[in-house]
């Protein structure tokens, strides 16, 4: 294809406007997919309000499409395939140090972006059309069932960060396990931490999120503004554990200073799980006491795991991990402003915000 396409582009000061670029050229093995839902990430925010990177970029990487052209040389997609994305793919090498290991988001390979709908590549999920390069053509795409909507695919590259994480945390059948914040990230933990066989102690500030988060498995859900949150908190999770204190905690909100919090009520040789914390240059103080002497973990989880790609693909697809409910919003990419304000600043019944190209 060629021709203009409408995309929303960075340009940097906060600012994300629409604008005409052109449609994505392939290579040799590439696909290009038309982009019919495209979620937004709290990485994307953070990337957009702190500047963390140059502009022009177009982001968006929860894409969801179909394929209307492929590269040379591809054989195990056609024009027509309904797919789900990820931009992060590892190289699998057998001389790569971090895949020898089992840590691909510090695979060098998997740090470059491997989908772009033009300039620097950034996801290009927020344009009607995004080129995927060949390694995530071939190790990355996932191909959609008739019967699973875009907008329920666009979940599948996030349920797999977070199923990366509850694996990382080790959580077990009948562990009690505190999930702080309940907007999307936070329930698609809970609905994972519920299937695993664990006990949810949910929290959030929005009455309606802690509604959602016990209808999708939380035994409790508190309001961390309430009068004596601390103590009810405490009371829950022990009469939970046996006194024990939670298993693990998992840190779903980017504020840094409940870490400390969290890091008090889990348990001697728990862990707390940070998930949240994309960016660098982010300090957080903990007892190093409890480190230690207790052997508390603090640990942390970043992106997907290749591995886990179609095991994700399968929960979302089976609606074991029923996201349907989960979007709230949907925009076009000409009122991109109002998309990004929205899911910047969660407010009553907001959840996932979602752009339709």
């Amino acid at each position: 294809m060629t021709g203009m396409m409408s995309a929303a582009v960075y340009i940097g000061s906060r600012t994300v406007v629409p604008e005409q670029v052109a449609v994505p050229v392939l290579n040799r093995g590439e696909l290009l997919v038309r982009v019919y839902a495209c979620g937004i990430c709290g990485t994307d925010l953070k990337k957009i309000h702190y500047g963390l990177v140059d502009p022009p970029r177009i982001f968006g990487h929860e894409t969801a499409g179909v394929i209307t052209a492929v590269g040379e040389g591809v054989q195990q997609w056609s024009v027509g395939d309904r797919v789900s994305l990820n931009h992060h793919v590892p190289c699998m090498q057998p001389d790569c140090f971090y895949c020898n290991r089992s840590v691909f988001a510090q695979c060098p390979v998997y740090k470059r972006t491997g989908n772009t709908a033009g300039f620097e590549p950034a996801g290009g999920g927020f344009a009607q059309y995004v080129r995927v390069m060949d390694w995530c053509a071939e190790r990355g795409t996932v191909r959609i069932p008739d019967d699973v909507s875009f907008l329920e695919a666009t979940f599948v590259e996030p349920l797999n960060t977070c199923l990366k994480g509850v694996r990382m945390a080790g959580i077990l059948p009948g562990d009690t396990v505190l999930i702080v914040g309940q907007g999307p990230i936070g329930l698609l933990f809970t609905m994972l931490v519920t299937l695993f066989g664990a006990r949810v102690v949910a929290t959030d500030m929005h009455a309606d999120r802690r509604r959602e988060a016990v209808a999708r498995g939380a035994t409790v859900a508190l309001n961390p503004l309430m009068d004596g949150y601390a103590a009810a908190l405490r009371s829950e999770i022990e009469s939970l554990s046996d006194r024990r204190g939670a298993d693990v905690a998992i840190i779903a909100v980017p504020d840094t200073r409940v870490v400390r919090q969290a890091f008090e009520v889990v348990r001697p040789a728990g862990k707390v799980l940070l998930f949240a914390q994309t960016r660098l240059d982010d300090p957080v103080e903990v007892d190093a006491g409890g480190i230690c002497m207790q052997e508390k973990a603090l640990i942390g989880s970043y992106s997907s795991d290749v591995t886990l790609q179609q095991e994700a693909a399968d929960l979302i697809f089976s609606r074991r991990i029923d996201v349907r409910g989960l979007v709230s919003h949907q925009f076009p990419l000409d009122r991109i402003s109002e998309a990004i304000d929205i899911a910047s600043r969660p407010r009553d019944n907001s959840l996932k915000v979602v752009v339709t190209p």
